[in-house]
């Protein structure tokens, strides 16, 4: 498979979701296509929107925090968000623009191909793994789903912007990334 070529098709049928996002830029992906890991958050914010990039605010750069503690950092790691345009507000994505993205996410995951997927926060798993409910249902759990024609081995934990809120909540997530790391180097 040509990922370029396949990408590049994706990308456009994204933008033609911009008419529901008047005025919001297309915040595809950021990182290494070739990865092994594929990062999935929820939706990009203002600074997102404003680079065109995901995770490059305040969230980002936690995360950034984050992927270091375990040794990857963007170079080494494919980065995407369930909703790539930014929802009025900064709110959350509502359940009906999940569902328009999902199909494309499917696609965007099928073509990155990565061993291992990690979930931030509960409109990621809402949107891969079906999950709604409590995000500590499913958090620091390994899930291995079939998505298109293949398998994917998946953990969820929690969003960075949810941890700018609650730091307490670093301690598990570093957790959940020491888990990831041993699982990806297995």
């Amino acid at each position: 498979m040509d990922k370029d070529k396949e990408l590049s098709k994706l990308k456009k049928k994204i933008l033609k979701f911009n008419k529901n996002f008047p005025k919001k830029n297309l915040v595809f992906a950021d990182g290494n296509k070739n990865s092994k890991v594929m990062i999935i958050g929820e939706a990009p914010g203002k600074t997102e929107d404003k680079l065109k990039k995901p995770f490059v605010g305040r969230a980002g750069k936690l995360l950034d925090e984050l992927l270091n503690r375990i040794h990857l950092d963007r170079t080494k790691v494919y980065i995407t968000n369930v909703v790539n345009y930014r929802p009025d507000k900064n709110r959350k994505p509502t359940p009906k623009e999940i569902n328009e993205f999902k199909r494309l996410l499917f696609k965007h995951i099928e073509i990155i191909s990565p061993k291992c997927i990690l979930l931030l926060g509960a409109t990621a798993a809402a949107a891969v793994l079906n999950h709604i409910g409590p995000l500590s249902e499913v958090r620091g759990k390994w899930k291995n789903i079939k998505i298109i024609n293949s398998y994917f081995d998946i953990l969820t934990t929690f969003h960075p912007a949810f941890l700018l809120r609650q730091p307490a909540r670093k301690k598990s997530t570093l957790e959940d990334l020491y888990e990831f790391k041993r699982k990806l180097s297995s």
